[in-house]
This record gives structure tokens, sequence and C-alpha cells, in this order.
């Protein structure tokens, strides 16, 4: 399989630079672009995304301000999702984009939803991976302990442990192969030559900053948005951000979706499991 892919680049309204890999060309079908979760960054479907090149989809994976090789906020405000959505925005008016399919991982999801509330029409289809209108508190508690914290590496090794020592819940069938390879998709070698996660520590200002008793909000419209579209729930089994109750509540709503749940996976699916792939392959034929 063909794994390359060319940068490109487009800019913020705030005069940020940020990055995009794109893969596959052009052609009538409606471009996918692949959007990624909080902390993580366009190495997050380095392998999905050629996968669906292939198949004759252009593919678009950008990294969200303040990740991977997109310029960072000069403040910590910014680190929010209207402005997440905004920049979005830009790059599908440099690129001519006025339809696309979205593959959306956690914060990628929530975007999707977002921008199908605010111009339905931008969504030809959808994939929201463990993520939906209602997120557990606990699921949300366990990312506010890990966001922002700083930590650095001397090796490979070292950075994959660290790793299994948060995650391994999430992936208790993650053998060391794969958690350094999860590792070379978050982190990346710094100037002083310390491995570092790839992402700005201040995009935990906002989450951090948020009070416990802070209402949430009611993303039940943005996922209404989505319905009558080609969707796709995705749940990792042992979630703890999606829970089994609101899958099923979302599967009530979008009576049309199609549905799978990741077996022995939380939170979040990498779209690498078979199941996954399959029910993205799935999605697709249905679009193309």
């Amino acid at each position: 399989m063909d794994t390359s892919f060319t940068d490109r680049h487009w800019h913020s309204a705030d005069g940020l630079t940020l990055h995009c890999r794109e893969y596959g060309t052009a052609s009538d079908r409606p471009p996918v672009i692949c959007l990624h979760g909080l902390t993580r960054n366009a190495r997050d479907f380095e392998a999905l995304a050629p996968h669906i090149a292939v198949q004759g989809w252009r593919v678009l994976v950008p990294s969200m301000r303040g990740r991977g090789d997109s310029d960072y906020a000069e403040v910590s405000d910014s680190y929010a999702l209207p402005t997440y959505v905004a920049d979005l925005l830009a790059l599908l008016e440099q690129e001519g984009i006025t339809q696309f399919v979205s593959i959306g991982t956690s914060m990628g999801g929530l975007m999707t939803m977002l921008l199908a509330q605010a111009q339905p029409e931008r969504i030809a289809a959808a994939v929201l991976n463990d993520v939906g209108p209602v997120l557990e508190t606990a699921g949300l508690d366990t990312i506010k302990t890990y966001v922002g914290q700083g930590r650095s590496f001397p090796t490979w090794m070292h950075a994959a442990r660290a790793l299994e020592e948060v995650h391994g819940t999430s992936f208790p069938a993650f053998d060391l192969h794969a958690w350094i390879a999860m590792a070379k998709r978050t982190m990346t070698l710094s100037s002083s030559g310390r491995i570092v996660f790839d992402y700005d520590m201040k995009l935990a200002e906002p989450i951090l900053a948020t009070p416990e008793a802070a209402a949430p909000v009611d993303l039940w419209p943005a996922f209404h948005a989505l319905k009558g579209k080609p969707l796709l729930l995705l749940r990792g089994e042992l979630s703890t951000l999606l829970s089994a109750r609101s899958f099923a509540d979302m599967q009530k709503v979008a009576t049309e979706a199609d549905s799978a749940v990741i077996p022995h996976v939380g939170h979040a699916p990498t779209l690498d499991e078979p199941e996954a792939r399959a029910a993205i392959d799935a999605l697709l034929a249905r679009v193309a």
C-alpha cells in the first residue's frame, strides 16, 4: 500500500500556520477528512488514511492548532471547539471543499457534530468514534489526570511504558510493539534530545479551568443535525467516555445509522481494528 502523503498548510483567522497531510488524489467523490482527538495529531491516522486513499478517495488529515506541525496559539483561550471548527472551515475554504466525509475521533467527533449543526450541508457522511452528545464524568476526569502534564522521556521504551501506565486499561491487548507505535504517534523528539508529547501543554488550561459544577453543554441538537446522513457510530467496549446507555440512545435517535462496538478497547479505538475498518469501508461504499 502506498503510504506517502503531501504536506499541506493553511492559515487560521488569527494568523496561525496549520498543517495538514493529504493522501490520494481528487475525484468526483467528496474528500474524507480525518479529525483527531484532544492530544493527538495527523499521525493518528497514518494507517487508516492510506487505507482509504487506495480505494480512490482524497484524504485530508489536519493537525489542529497546538498539535503536531501546526503552530501553537498565543493564548490558551483559543484552544476551544468553536475555534477548531473555525480553523476547519478555513481549510475547507482554501481547498474549495463544499462537502466532505468526516471521520472524527473524540474531539474530532465533537467538531463534526458542531459543524453539522451550523452548516449541515457540509457533511456528506460521518463517523463518530467513541464520542457522542453525552460525555461521561468518569471519562472526562480520566482525561484531566494526564492532559497538559508535560512529561519527557529518555527513550521510546520509557515513553511506551509511560503510556501503558496511563492507558493500559483502555488497551489491555496491546503488546510492547503497539505501545511504541502509539508513543511515536503521540510524541516527538525535542531539541533537547528528550521525547515529549507533541502538543502545546497550554491546551489543557481551558479544560482544567472549567468548574466541576458547570452545567454541561447540550450537544443533542448537534447530534440531531447528522440524522438522515450516512452515519457510523463506533464505541470502544471498555470506554468510560461514551457509555453503553448513551450509545444506545444515539442509535434510537439516528435509527438509520450503522453502529459497531469495538471489542477489548476503551477510549478511543485506533480505527486500525478489523471491526472498525470493516465498518468504515462499508460506510464509504454507501457514499462512493
